[in-house]
């Protein structure tokens, strides 16, 4: 687990423990301790390198065990005995380097913080920094007292609130290291330093005297950063995320005392965030349950696995080349089929213009960006996909349009090949009627702008094969993707229910409640924009279109919901068709930023004879009407574990993230409350709110959808 041994008066500690990665846990910290006590106690050892046997350096905390932590002393003394250790590496009086030779991550970057000196390796897939913020979380273990004590505390603060992971090169370049080295030279370079005049090993901040780099919290640096920074940070936050106020206290708190104090305050409001439900939802949803997304946990396992080469993609419009470029980035020989050459290299453009975005982002070297574009083959012609190993779908939705490119598509490729539709709405069912072989039909659902959004959302029609299953998975993780898997559907599970957000809105605006408030509540809430401003987003006139077709396709048993007749009016009356056209609830001048047009009072005048409803009320319709339709795919098994559920929701379409997803929302008020609360909003705004059956037996039996603690990983 953790290994000792000394060669030439300096003693080498390194971490290799029986799991695929370093952790802080329990039985770790003790091994590391004791290497720590021989290495102190041992005269003739006159430094010490600390370094990895894997492949990273370290991962940090073990988030199964912290989670697993029920009351406030247990997370404070978990978090003080990694103090410990640390401070004692910090006053043992010999000095330590760290030789970074992978990803130092949370708990593992807080451990090269309390070494005397850091030398990284030059390794391009090695990252360093503090990602803890994504998973409601922050640095328990000396992060938010070491680092701005080192770099400064407005440089120091932008890292821990923003959670960027950064390359060696940058890394050193923000003094978050000391020394760059190649990875078979790291190990001489850490004991070129322990051997040199510069082996200090006393830290600053334990010097008489010491200032922090760029001014203390009383300086006028300090407080421009707490003043205007909590004021951005709120704005940004809308104050659903604890661990963001908390960093900020830490910091002010802390800066103003002894290490050790600081120490001691980090800690107390570490285990305020890590027993919140913010933290718990965040880390089950984009950890846990993303670990598993990723791992393919759920694909069939009786197929092997595809090594892909070529992949062809019907239609290059945004999408299509959108996914175009992701296949082009994984190597993937790509042919882009349009109706017209010019259609297709229009396609290719974009590709291109992604790709010397990521040259510009040092992401990429040109010359590989070169390699990248000519795997892409724009085309017209159907012949040239005989060889391809999966099709991808991206026209109009039409099913005319995609019957015809069906038929075409079979005619020349071969019978295993499987064909995928990115349709998001039009059930994959019923388009693989138009196929030959619907065993091979699935639907492979991405999300714009496909070069941004990790989710796809895979879709099974009633045919739909395992082996076609495994493969589309396999090809979202080749891409970098996340994917989920549900049954067909009218809009499948996120579509459909990111849909009742926007009608919610719509509903709430013709019930006369104020735009801007129906607006505010939205962002409030954690969703990313506002439900009209979605909907100016994603097109009213493709909206009103789909709701068109739904109706078509439904026939007697359609339901309009609420708001239909909001649409209508913007998109037949007032020609106003959304953000595309310029109008649509919003406007959009050319030299001003976007604001609610003002003739939405006119035409949806407001309630006057009443009150507005309450900031709170209005948060609650939109976030509860998502909540209800969620809970109608868990019963239609459209959807299939909570899991998925959670993932699709804050990865599809941005579901208020410190809830942890929609379904973990639910838990967090209790089933029981949501049950009540639901039955009293139907009463009061209609039948939509009702809940499900499914809903109401949890309720009657109090049975939670996720047990209280994560699976163990």
């Amino acid at each position: 687990m953790i290994n000792y041994e000394v060669s030439d008066r300096i003693a080498t500690i390194t971490w290799d423990m029986d799991r695929p990665q370093n952790v802080i846990n329990a039985e770790s910290c003790l091994a590391f301790s004791q290497a720590i006590n021989r290495a102190l106690q041992d005269q003739s050892v006159t430094g010490v390198i600390i370094t990895s046997g894997k492949w990273d350096f370290h991962a940090g905390a073990d988030l199964d065990a912290l989670m697993r932590l029920s009351d406030a002393q247990q997370v404070i003394d978990f978090s003080a005995q990694w103090h410990k250790i640390n401070r004692k590496i910090e006053k043992g009086g010999k000095p330590f380097v760290a030789a970074i030779n992978g990803s130092a991550l949370g708990g593992g970057y807080e451990l090269c913080l309390s070494c005397h000196y850091r030398i990284a390796s030059n390794h391009p897939g090695l990252r360093i920094g503090f990602p803890e913020i994504k998973f409601g979380l922050f640095p328990g273990g000396g992060g938010t007292q070491r680092l701005p004590r080192m770099i400064g505390l407005r440089a120091a603060a932008k890292i821990l609130l923003e959670g960027k992971l950064f390359d060696a090169k940058t890394a050193f370049d923000q003094n978050l290291i000391d020394e760059l080295a190649t990875t078979e030279g790291l190990i001489d370079a850490a004991r070129a330093w322990l051997e040199s005049d510069s082996a200090d090993p006393e830290k600053p901040w334990d010097k008489h005297g010491f200032k922090i780099p760029s001014g203390d919290v009383w300086s006028q640096v300090g407080m421009q950063s707490f003043t205007a920074g909590n004021a951005l940070l709120h704005a940004k936050t809308k104050g659903n995320y604890p661990a963001h106020r908390a960093i900020m206290s830490c910091l002010y708190e802390g800066l103003q005392v002894p290490i050790d104090l600081s120490l001691q305050i980090e800690s107390r409001w570490f285990a305020n965030v890590v027993l919140g439900n913010v933290a718990k939802n965040m880390t089950r949803t984009f950890f846990f349950h993303m670990k598993d997304a990723n791992k393919l946990a759920n694909r069939p396992m009786a197929h092997p696995i595809t090594t892909f080469q070529k992949i062809g993609i019907l239609g290059a419009g945004m999408m299509g080349a959108g996914i175009a470029h992701a296949a082009t980035t994984a190597g993937l020989n790509v042919t882009l089929l349009d109706t017209t050459l010019d259609r297709a290299n229009l396609g290719k453009d974009h590709c291109q213009s992604l790709l010397s975005d990521q040259i510009k982002r040092g992401r990429i070297s040109e010359q590989n960006a070169k390699a990248m574009l000519k795997k892409l083959k724009p085309t017209t012609d159907f012949a040239d996909l005989a060889d391809a190993q999966l099709i991808i779908e991206a026209v109009f939705e039409d099913r005319d349009v995609k019957a015809d490119v069906t038929r075409k598509t079979e005619a020349v490729i071969k019978p295993e090949v499987v064909f995928a539709s990115n349709t998001s709405t039009l059930p994959i069912t019923g388009l693989a009627e138009m196929s030959q072989r619907p065993a091979n039909f699935i639907g492979i659902h991405f999300f714009s702008p496909v070069h941004r959004m990790k989710l796809v959302e895979i879709i099974r029609g009633k045919e739909t094969s395992d082996s076609a299953l495994a493969l589309a998975m396999d090809f979202a993780k080749l891409i970098g993707k996340t994917p989920i898997v549900v049954n067909d559907s009218r809009g499948f599970y996120t579509s459909r229910v990111f849909g009742t957000y926007v009608q919610e809105g719509m509903a709430l605006l013709a019930e006369g409640v104020a735009p801007a408030l129906i607006e505010n509540a939205g962002r409030l809430s954690g969703m990313p924009l506002g439900p009209l401003a979605v909907a100016d987003e994603v097109s009213l006139e493709l909206i009103y279109k789909v709701s068109l077709q739904t109706k078509a396709d439904l026939g007697d048993v359609y339901m309009a919901p609420p708001g239909t007749h909001v649409i209508k009016q913007m998109v037949k009356e007032l020609g106003r068709l959304g953000k595309k056209t310029n109008k649509g609830f919003y406007d959009y001048p050319s030299d001003a930023p976007k604001r609610l047009w003002p003739g939405l009072v006119d035409r949806f005048p407001q309630n006057l004879s009443a009150e507005q409803p309450s900031v709170e009320m209005v948060k609650k319709r939109l976030l509860y009407i998502q909540a209800i339709e969620t809970a109608h795919c868990l019963d239609e098994n459209v959807v299939t574990t909570p899991a998925d559920a959670d993932i699709g929701s804050v990865l599809g379409w941005g579901f208020a993230p410190h809830t942890g997803g929609v379904v973990s929302m639910v838990d967090t008020i209790g089933v029981a409350t949501f049950v009540a609360e639901c039955d009293l909003l139907a009463q009061q705004c209609g039948v939509r709110f009702t809940p499900t059956r499914g809903l109401r037996e949890r309720a009657q039996n109090d049975r939670r959808f996720y047990s209280p603690l994560p699976d163990a990983a």
